[in-house]
């Protein structure tokens, strides 16, 4: 791997997360590291006419433990999710107390959709009461770039601040498009990752819609995301945030903040091929891949293990085991590729935020997490998934693939750091 030289090093000094399988970071990746799934029947709503009954909610989750009552009124269920892990980050990485100038701090978040509760409400509302009836908060609580404004204004962000939309790839993008901030030496800080929260009526029928969503499993939903297996039928929608805070080298080291690893490679492209269908020949998660290995210096036999987007649909899996195999070749079949989406479900623009944080706990316990419910593999699907049980072994450089509805796809290479 090609080292950068120091003022251009992007280093991991903060994580949080809000999950299906755990508020917290420690209960994210202990729950990754037994296997446990985040699925279960749809509690948001009334799903019974809905042929998707299912879905990987967020549980237990009291926005109050981060912010006061009346903030928290204000906020759609994706925001309070948000805020509250870059909470549980700016504290891991010490940014509440202080030794950062607040106008090289930046917050910049991957969002897919925004606030579809907050939609649906106030839709029902101006349907049903009349538009005096519309709450007047409608508005900054639905718009995709309130989340990092609510970070900001709490963590006293005034750097760069906004959200990166493109689909599933949208928190990949952020952490991307935040390192890159941070070689150019524009910022020293940046709040990043990705949040989510569209499990709603809307949400759930409009991937029904394009038979996006597994419906073979709604009395099995503990085993409905079953990536790289033959009898995947569909992703199950999740929800959440994971958020990291991203740092110059320098800087980290100037105020004593703690190393998890070092963002080293990103790359991004776009199929250009179809609204929510991958290229049938995986042409762009092929150059993201490539691109984030030449940005990182790194060679393909340097990577030991894939988070891979890993959907649970029938087109993903094979088209993105495809794609690794023409970046990797034969190292295709040495290093661990596996989907945590088995256990968190698809949390769309959280996604990469949330995948991004299982890497760079791999790297810390130098650990391989699971594809669960992956019983028999589909054919065409023949790399190394780590089956159901996650397993030790020597974690040095990672990937994280997301690809995205609009042919969108966005790649992190993340590894241990090294001074």
């Amino acid at each position: 791997m090609r080292q950068r030289a120091d003022a251009e090093r992007v280093v991991i000094t903060g994580l949080g997360a809000v999950t299906p399988i755990g508020n917290t970071v420690d209960e994210f990746w202990n729950a990754i590291r037994s296997g446990k799934s985040g699925v279960g029947p749809i509690t948001k709503f009334d799903a019974s006419q809905f042929t998707t009954r299912i879905a990987a909610e967020v549980k237990n989750f009291d926005p109050l433990t981060y912010m006061d009552r009346r903030d928290a009124r204000k906020m759609d269920n994706f925001s309070q999710f948000a805020v509250a892990a870059a909470v549980e980050a700016a504290r891991d990485a010490g940014l509440t107390d202080g030794g950062v100038d607040p106008e090289r701090l930046g917050c910049i978040l991957g969002i897919g959709i925004g606030g579809f509760e907050t939609i649906e409400s106030s839709y029902y509302n101006l349907i049903q009461k009349g538009p005096s009836r519309v709450a007047p908060m409608t508005i900054p609580k639905l718009i995709a770039n309130i989340a990092p404004g609510n970070i900001a204004i709490l963590l006293n962000a005034q750097g760069p601040c906004y959200s990166l939309v493109t689909a599933c790839a949208s928190g990949t993008d952020a952490l991307g498009d935040a390192a890159r901030l941070l070689r150019a030496g524009e910022l020293d800080v940046v709040i990043s990752g990705g949040v989510e929260a569209c499990i709603t009526q809307l949400g759930v029928a409009g991937f029904n819609v394009i038979q996006a969503l597994s419906t073979g499993y709604n009395d099995r939903p503990e085993v409905a995301s079953r990536p790289f297996d033959k009898d995947r039928d569909g992703f199950v929608l999740g929800e959440g945030a994971g958020v990291i805070v991203l740092e110059r080298l320098g800087h980290a080291r100037k105020r004593g903040a703690p190393i998890y690893a070092e963002l080293v490679g990103y790359g991004i492209t776009c199929d250009a091929n179809h609204l929510t269908a991958p290229h049938p020949e995986g042409i762009g998660a092929i150059r993201a891949m490539r691109m984030a290995l030449t940005d990182g210096g790194l060679a393909p036999e340097e990577v030991d293990y894939v988070n891979a987007h890993g959907t649970s649909t029938p087109m993903n899996d094979p088209i993105e085991t495809m794609a690794i195999k023409q970046v990797f070749g034969e190292h295709a079949y040495r290093l661990k590729v596996s989907s945590t989406k088995s256990m968190t479900g698809h949390c769309i623009g959280a996604a990469g935020g949330v995948e991004a944080l299982a890497c760079v706990l791999a790297i810390r316990d130098q650990f391989f997490p699971p594809t669960t419910n992956l019983n028999e593999p589909d054919p065409e699907c023949d790399l190394d998934y780590v089956a159901n049980t996650g397993v030790p072994g020597e974690v040095r450089v990672t990937i994280s693939n997301s690809l995205g509805f609009g042919g969108h796809n966005g790649v992190v290479a993340i590894a241990q750091y090294r001074e």
